[in-house]
């Protein structure tokens, strides 16, 4: 067993979606804010950008669709209360029913 076992090394997605309910884009700067507090608090971040990923769910009988791009941190400890915090406010600040993060454990190899 890793050294590092006893604080596990954690990589944390956000599905940060692109537009609004409406289907009306997001101005870059507020993106970028997000994107920006992240590198401020963890040191850096990867974003795929290039290929928006599409999020199809069922709702309502209906069908919903998103296009998000995926951000990820890397970090040594899960503050689970600043993260559910983080995701409360940019839930609020995009006005999204639901902002996805999760929390996967890894190793650096």
């Amino acid at each position: 067993m890793s050294a590092r076992a006893a604080g596990a090394m954690r990589l944390i997605q956000i599905l940060l979606p692109l537009t609004d309910n409406d289907g009306a884009a997001f101005p870059e700067a507020v993106l970028r804010s997000i994107q920006q507090e992240q590198v401020d608090r963890f040191g850096g971040l990867t974003a795929y950008e290039r290929s928006p990923a599409r999020g199809i769910w069922q709702r309502d009988g209906a069908q919903q669709k998103d296009e998000v791009v995926i951000v990820e941190v890397m970090s040594n400890n899960l503050d689970e209360d600043w993260w559910r915090e983080f995701r409360k406010r940019v839930e609020r600040e995009l006005r999204q029913e639901k902002l996805i993060v999760r929390a996967i454990p890894c190793e650096e190899l």
